[in-house]
């Protein structure tokens, strides 16, 4: 009887170091995209490196630590201020979605 293979057959070729989002973008790789006439950098962050709560400003829901989800920022005069966390259904909806948010006076603005 021969040994098992613990490597997956197919070579090193196939196979990446990252790991792929649910939209087949890698986690912690940064994209350009266009939005509102402004390019944005988009990056995919894993649930394991999402530590922290955020709103999510397409939905203003939020964003609990461990959920995969996007974080994008204006490309070019964008400071670490600017970076905004969303979910991605909300960030691919986002020119079909209203800015009109509705909060009460002692809502928080995070």
């Amino acid at each position: 009887m021969s040994p098992r293979r613990n490597r997956p057959r197919g070579g090193a070729a196939s196979q990446s170091p990252f790991p792929r989002a649910e939209g087949g973008e890698r986690y912690g790789l940064e994209s350009t995209e266009q939005w509102q006439g402004e390019e944005w950098t988009v990056r995919a962050v894993g649930g394991g490196a999402a530590a922290k709560h955020y709103r999510c400003p397409g939905c203003d829901q939020e964003i609990p630590p461990g959920v995969p989800h996007l974080v994008a920022w204006p490309r070019f005069g964008a400071g670490v201020d600017d970076r905004r966390h969303w979910h991605k259904a909300c960030w691919n909806a986002r020119d079909r979605r209203s800015a009109r948010l509705q909060r009460s006076r002692n809502a928080p603005r995070y």
